[in-house]
C-alpha cells in the first residue's frame, strides 16, 4: 500500500520531519531508563503503587462506559468536582456502535445538530447554538480548527462541555466545546488490530501498538486505513499518530507525538427539499434511497492536518502540578463539489415544477446550477502555546482547588479562488433515476489563485479556585482575561454586487479586542455518590472567528452569551454506574445583526437576542455485572428569538431558532449471553426540526425520526468477531440540515469486525 503526502506550502515539510525527529530522538532517551527512580535499583512499594494507578485510568476509555476524572477544566478533576454537564464519550462505546467520524460520535450526546454547510463542514449546534470550527473544537485542550473531517482512530474519548466556557478556553459559542482526547502510551505492552467490511466495498484497518520501553517510558503508535466505493462517493482516508512518553508517574514527565491524518474523498453535497404535493401529500424529504449520489464522479474532497506536540508535566508533590503543552499545526483544505438543485420547471418532465406529486426517476436535477463550481480551497498554520498550574493548598483553614494559566495561538489563514481566466467548465444535468452517472470534468485545468488571508494572534490568562467551604459545600469563582488581534488581507476578491460590505482588493483592515469571562459556581456535595451544583459562565465570539472581515463585521464589538444551570451528578454505591442531569437555561443576549434603521448596509449592530432553556441527562456504566448502558437525552420545550434588527436575514422575532429540536437523544445497550457472546442494541431519536436561517413564511421541516441499531459480539480469548447493524428498517432522515438541502442519515449497513488483541 502506497500512502502520499501532499503538500501545499514548504513548511509543512519541515513540521512533518521536526515531528519524526522528535519521534526518534525521544525513542532513543526512552530506552534510558529514567532518573527516577536509579537505572541500577529495581522499582520499589514506593513506585509501583503509582505506575499501576496510572496504567488503569489510561486504559479507562477502551474498557469502560464510564470516566471518572478529565482534563477539560484544564487541570484534572473529578467529573462530580465540575460544576457544568459534561458528557463522555468513551472509546469502548465508539467501538460498539463502529463509529468512525466527529459527527458519528456526537450523534452519541443528546443537543446535539448538525448544519449541511458547504459540503462536509463540522458545523456543531450544541443546546441550539453553533459550534463553530474555528473555536469550539479542541485536541487535549487546546484549540482544533480549519475544515476538515476529524476521525476516530487516535481518540481515548470524546468530551462534550456543555454551556459556556470562554473562562476556560477563550473565544467561544454559548454552547459548548468539544474535546478530542488522544489516546496516550502507558506501561503495558499491549496491541489491537482491527479489520471492518461492509457494502460500498468499505474496508477499514486499525492498529494501536503499545510498547513499554523502559520502567518509566512508553510508546504507542495508532494507525488507520480507510478505503470505500461508497456509492460514488467514496471514502479514502488514512492516519498516523506516533506518541512517546517517559517519566511516566514520576515528578518530570515528557510526551512528544506527531499526528498526520489525511482525507481524500468524494462529496455527498446532500438532496434539495422536496415540496409536498396536493395529491400525493408526503414531507420534504425524497421517496428514493438514501444513498444515491447525483454529484460528479470527479468531485472530491481533499483535506488532513499535520501537527507536532510536546508536553512536559511537572509534578510539584502530591498536591499540584504544572503542564506546559505545544502545538504546530499545518492544515489543508481543497473541495470541489456539486450543489444539487431541481432544475427548472421548463426542463422537467410535462415542464411541470417538481412536487410530491411530480416527482420521479424522470426528475431532472442541475449540478451547482449546471456553471457554479462548490470550490473551497484554504490552508491553515497555526501555532499553541499554553501552560497550566493546578493544586490544592490549605489558606486561611480553608481547602483551595487552584487553577490558573496563560495561553497563546498564532494562525496564519489563506483562501484560494478561482481565477478569472481559468476555464468554465459546465456540470451536465441528469436525473433521479440515474445516480452515480460516472459523469466528470478536468477539474486539474481549473486555475486557483491566493485571494484572502487572515493573521490571527490571541493571549489569555485566567485563575479559578474551588473553595471547599465545609465537608459539603464548595464554592468556585474564575476570571479570565483575553486578547484578540486580527488582520484580514483581501488580496484580490473583486467587488460583488450580492456582497456591497466586501472590502476593496489590495486592502488591509483589522481590530483588537479585550473581554473578561466569568465563570462561578456551588456544588453540594453529602455524600461521596452525590454531588449538586449551580453554575453561571459567560463567554464571546469575536467578528474574526470565521477569518474574515468586511466593511461592517470590522467595526463591530464581539457578540456575548451566559449559561445557568442547575444540576447533579451521581454515582451508585459500586461505582460502576452514573448519572447526571442539568436545568439549563442559555442567552445570546447581544447577537451581530445587520442595522434596518440606517441607509448604510455595512453597519452592524449587537441588536439580536435569542435563547434555549430545557433538561438534559446522561446515564452511563453496569446495571449489573453482565448489562451494559449508555443513554443521553435533552429535551428543549423553550427556544425564541427575543431580539432582531428586522433587517433582510435575520429571523423573525418570536420565531423558534432553527436547528433545536425539542426532543433528540440516544440509547446503547448490551448484554454478555455467556463467556463468549455478547448482544447489543440501540435507539438514536429526534423530533421534527427545521433548518437555521430559512425565509419568513418558509414551511421547510424535517420530520421526526427513531432508528435502530444491532450489535453481535463472539469472543474466544484474544479473538473477537463482531456484526453491527445501523439503522435496521432503512430508514430515510434528514441528519444534517441547510435551507436550500439536507444530507440524508446512514442507511441500513451491515459491517462486519475481526479484532485481535496480543
Amino acid at each position: 500500500m502506497m500512502m502520499t503526502f501532499r503538500m501545499v506550502r514548504g513548511g509543512r515539510c519541515a513540521l512533518r520531519a521536526l515531528g519524526l525527529a522528535l519521534l526518534a530522538g525521544g525513542a532513543a532517551l526512552a530506552q534510558t531508563p529514567s532518573a527516577e527512580p536509579p537505572a541500577a535499583a529495581p522499582p520499589g512499594d514506593a513506585v509501583m503503587p503509582t505506575v499501576r494507578a496510572t496504567a488503569r485510568a489510561e486504559e479507562s476509555g477502551k474498557d469502560a462506559l464510564k470516566v471518572e476524572r478529565s482534563r477539560i477544566g484544564k487541570g484534572e478533576q473529578e467529573l462530580r468536582d465540575i460544576p457544568q454537564s459534561l458528557t463522555v464519550v468513551t472509546e469502548k462505546l465508539l467501538d460498539d456502535r463502529n463509529q468512525e467520524t466527529l459527527k458519528e460520535s456526537l450523534k452519541n450526546t443528546g443537543g446535539v445538530t448538525f448544519l449541511a454547510a458547504e459540503g462536509g463542514e463540522e458545523d456543531i449546534r450544541l443546546r441550539g447554538f453553533s459550534l463553530q470550527g474555528s473555536g469550539d473544537i479542541f485536541i487535549d485542550g487546546m484549540r482544533d480548527p480549519a475544515f476538515y473531517d476529524r476521525d476516530s482512530f487516535n481518540w481515548d474519548r470524546l468530551e462534550v462541555l456543555r454551556g459556556s466556557a470562554s473562562m476556560l478556553f477563550g473565544r467561544g459559542s454559548t454552547g459548548g466545546a468539544v474535546n478530542q482526547v488522544s489516546k496516550q502510551p502507558f506501561l503495558k505492552t499491549r496491541s489491537d488490530v482491527a479489520l471492518t467490511g461492509a457494502g460500498g466495498d468499505f474496508l477499514r484497518t486499525l492498529a494501536d501498538v503499545n510498547v513499554m520501553t523502559g520502567a518509566r517510558a512508553a510508546v504507542r503508535v495508532n494507525a488507520m486505513y480507510n478505503r470505500a466505493d461508497n456509492h460514488g462517493a467514496e471514502i479514502d482516508k488514512y492516519g498516523v499518530a506516533p506518541t512517546l512518553r517517559w517519566g511516566i508517574g514520576g515528578p518530570n514527565e515528557f510526551t512528544v507525538g506527531f499526528y498526520r491524518l489525511e482525507n481524500d474523498n468524494g462529496i455527498h453535497y446532500g438532496l434539495p427539499w422536496l415540496t409536498p404535493g396536493a395529491v400525493r401529500g408526503g414531507n420534504y424529504l425524497w421517496p428514493t434511497a438514501p444513498q444515491n449520489y447525483y454529484g460528479m464522479a470527479s468531485d472530491y474532497l481533499d483535506g488532513g492536518t499535520t501537527q507536532g506536540n510536546a508536553v512536559y508535566q511537572r509534578r510539584l508533590g502530591d498536591n499540584a502540578e504544572l503542564r506546559t503543552a505545544l502545538r504546530v499545526a499545518s492544515y489543508q483544505r481543497d473541495q470541489r463539489a456539486s450543489a444539487i438543485r431541481f432544475a427548472p420547471a421548463a426542463l422537467q418532465p410535462g415542464g411541470l415544477a417538481v412536487t410530491a406529486d411530480t416527482f420521479g426517476a424522470a426528475t431532472v436535477l442541475r449540478r451547482s446550477n449546471g456553471t457554479g463550481v462548490q470550490l473551497k480551497t484554504m490552508n491553515m498554520d497555526n501555532v499553541y502555546v499554553q501552560s497550566d498550574y493546578s493544586g490544592r493548598h490549605r489558606w486561611f483553614g480553608r481547602m483551595n482547588a487552584i487553577q490558573a494559566g496563560a495561553d497563546y495561538a498564532h494562525e496564519d489563514f489563506e483562501n484560494f479562488g478561482l481565477d478569472p481566466t481559468s476555464p468554465q467548465l459546465l456540470k451536465p444535468d441528469t436525473t433521479v433515476g440515474t445516480p452515480d452517472d460516472g459523469a466528470a470534468l478536468e477539474e486539474s485545468a481549473r486555475v486557483l489563485l491566493r485571494n484572502r488571508a487572515f493573521d490571527a494572534r490571541a493571549f489569555g490568562v485566567y485563575v479559578q479556585d474551588l473553595l471547599s467551604i465545609s465537608s459539603t459545600f464548595k464554592l468556585l469563582g474564575g476570571l479570565r482575561w483575553d486578547r484578540f488581534e486580527g488582520e484580514y488581507h483581501n488580496i484580490a476578491i473583486a467587488p460583488n454586487p450580492n456582497n456591497v460590505c466586501g472590502v476593496t482588493p489590495a486592502t488591509r483592515v483589522g481590530r483588537r479586542d479585550s473581554l473578561l469571562s466569568k465563570r462561578v459556581g456551588a456544588l453540594y456535595q453529602p455524600t461521596a455518590t452525590a454531588s449538586f451544583h449551580l453554575s453561571y459562565g459567560t463567554s464571546f465570539n469575536t467578528s474574526g472567528d470565521t477569518y474574515q472581515y468586511d466593511a461592517g463585521t470590522v467595526n463591530v464589538d464581539p457578540e456575548s452569551s451566559r449559561n445557568l444551570e442547575l444540576g447533579a451528578k451521581f454515582d451508585s454505591d459500586s461505582g460502576r454506574f452514573a448519572a447526571r442531569f442539568a436545568l439549563f437555561h442559555s442567552t445570546k443576549y447581544n447577537e451581530r445583526n445587520r442595522d434596518a434603521d440606517t441607509v448604510d448596509a455595512c453597519n452592524y449592530v449587537l441588536s439580536g437576542e435569542r435563547h434555549v432553556a430545557g433538561l438534559d441527562f446522561d446515564i452511563a456504566g453496569r446495571l449489573s455485572p453482565r448489562w451494559e448502558i449508555y443513554l443521553s437525552y435533552a429535551y428543549m420545550p423553550e427556544a425564541e428569538v427575543d431580539e432582531s434588527s428586522g433587517a433582510p436575514g435575520t429571523e423573525v422575532v418570536g420565531s423558534r431558532p432553527g436547528l433545536t429540536p425539542r426532543h433528540s437523544g440516544t440509547l446503547w445497550t448490551t448484554y454478555e449471553l455467556g463467556s463468549r457472546w455478547r448482544a447489543g442494541g440501540g435507539l438514536n431519536a429526534r423530533s421534527s426540526d427545521t433548518p437555521a436561517g430559512l425565509a419568513a413564511g418558509s414551511l421547510i421541516e424535517a420530520p421526526a425520526f427513531l432508528t435502530a441499531d444491532l450489535m453481535l459480539e463472539y469472543q474466544h480469548g484474544p479473538a473477537a468477531l463482531k456484526a453491527n447493524l445501523t439503522n435496521v428498517t432503512d430508514k430515510h432522515y434528514a441528519e444534517m440540515l441547510y435551507r436550500g438541502h439536507y444530507v440524508p442519515g446512514q442507511r441500513r449497513t451491515l459491517e462486519v469486525t475481526a479484532s485481535y488483541r496480543f
